[in-house]
């Protein structure tokens, strides 16, 4: 389907250019028509404008959900609420995606199906929760877990950028100033030191080769990261092998490893309890939150316990057999699987790790910082006690 680059005029006869994708002309006249603009002129784009095309976000996707909750729970059809929000928005691609939505539905389809035709916005958890809603009559429900679990991932995936981003800053900053050091500022204390004619120790001797090693091969050093990085993207992008091994060493790295576990079991919790409760499966619902998880190992551990459950095993046990889940998550299973409100207690093993999830990044962040200005500080103390030492040898032989 083509893409096409227009200026239409809407009700108030301001002048909106913008792109879309349509079979033809006069389809995109009845598109721009059906989002109250007025066709001036337009030409054929020979290559895609992703600037125009902004991306739909997290956001909008809230702000979506968040609409049609309040428009089913007043008994507002689909079609009347998915006009009005196409209204209300001035994201392109958005109102773009909309009209496709409204031209699905008025062609037959059901809500979900219609969604399903956008994979790159609604996800197949999303779409088969909304399925789930539909067939269930509790459409509404499912758009307003849908918006408190979009808001808890937004804020989950902002706590983990803290943990990863603060390191990184701090590691490029002592990496800039290991750098100073050891190609600018070394090289002139030492060549001092060695002026004086005295033996130099030994923890002066291994600064100066350092700092001759940054100063000869720093090309060396600075490509040796860039090169590592994209070896190890190649590498991982043509081995599911090695993708498997990456995803358990994420699991076991010190400090963000526990943390990122966590994330993970909570994301799973949130997601299965709300997929639970619409009245999916539960094997489907294990099989939709093998792509949640985001690790092949957990992913892996979800598909163990899918097939001891086809087996006949109970959840409980099927759960426990994987290996990937703590204690506590098998024993609210077993609680909810006895009382039969299994959504309840997945539901209270993720509030439960959302709040640990906020505590160990604090904890993290916390040890992170004194972590760094040690090293920092060590690597700083070495240089003066290599340069200053036999300067205040030689200033004490002097004396005496």
């Amino acid at each position: 389907m083509p893409q096409y680059i227009y200026r239409a005029m809407n009700t108030s006869g301001q002048i909106q250019p913008g792109n879309m994708d349509a079979s033809n002309e006069p389809d995109l006249e009845l598109r721009l028509h059906r989002m109250g603009l007025d066709l001036i002129d337009c030409r054929v784009s020979r290559a895609r404008v992703m600037a125009l095309k902004r991306v739909i976000t997290r956001r909008d996707l809230i702000n979506f959900c968040f609409h049609m909750e309040q428009l089913t729970g007043a008994g507002v059809p689909i079609l009347e609420g998915l006009n009005d929000l196409r209204e209300s928005i001035d994201h392109p691609r958005f109102r773009e995606m909309i009209t496709g939505l409204i031209e699905n539905i008025e062609g037959g389809l059901q809500l979900s199906a219609a969604m399903a035709a956008y994979p790159e916005v609604f996800d197949h958890t999303f779409t088969s929760l909304v399925m789930a809603g539909e067939q269930s009559g509790k459409l509404t429900e499912v758009f307003k877990n849908l918006s408190e679990s979009l808001k808890w991932q937004d804020e989950l995936a902002s706590q983990t950028k803290k943990i990863v981003m603060y390191p990184a800053a701090v590691g490029l900053f002592v990496t800039g100033v290991t750098f100073f050091l050891m190609i600018y500022l070394v090289p002139q204390l030492t060549s001092f030191v060695k002026n004086m004619g005295n033996t130099l120790p030994l923890h002066t001797k291994a600064l100066i080769w350092v700092s001759g090693i940054f100063i000869d091969y720093w090309y060396v050093i600075v490509a040796l990261p860039v090169v590592a990085y994209v070896g190890l993207r190649a590498w991982l992008g043509h081995s599911e092998q090695a993708r498997f091994v990456a995803d358990g060493f994420k699991l076991r790295v010190w400090l963000i490893g526990p943390v990122l576990h966590k994330i993970m079991l909570a994301r799973f919790a949130t997601f299965f309890a709300m997929m639970y409760a619409s009245g999916i499966s539960i094997l489907e619902c294990l099989r939709l939150s093998e792509g949640i998880v985001g690790n092949r190992v957990v992913a892996a551990g979800l598909r163990r316990a899918g097939q001891l459950i086809s087996e006949g095993q109970g959840i409980t046990a099927a759960f426990q057999h994987t290996g990937i889940f703590p204690p506590l998550v098998i024993r609210m299973l077993k609680v909810g699987e006895t009382t039969g409100a299994l959504d309840g207690a997945l539901r209270n093993v993720a509030y439960f790790y959302n709040r640990e999830v906020k505590e160990m990044i604090e904890k993290v962040q916390s040890m992170i910082e004194p972590a760094m200005t040690v090293i920092l500080g060590l690597m700083v103390g070495w240089i003066m006690l290599s340069v200053m030492g036999p300067i205040y040898d030689t200033i004490s032989k002097i004396q005496t």
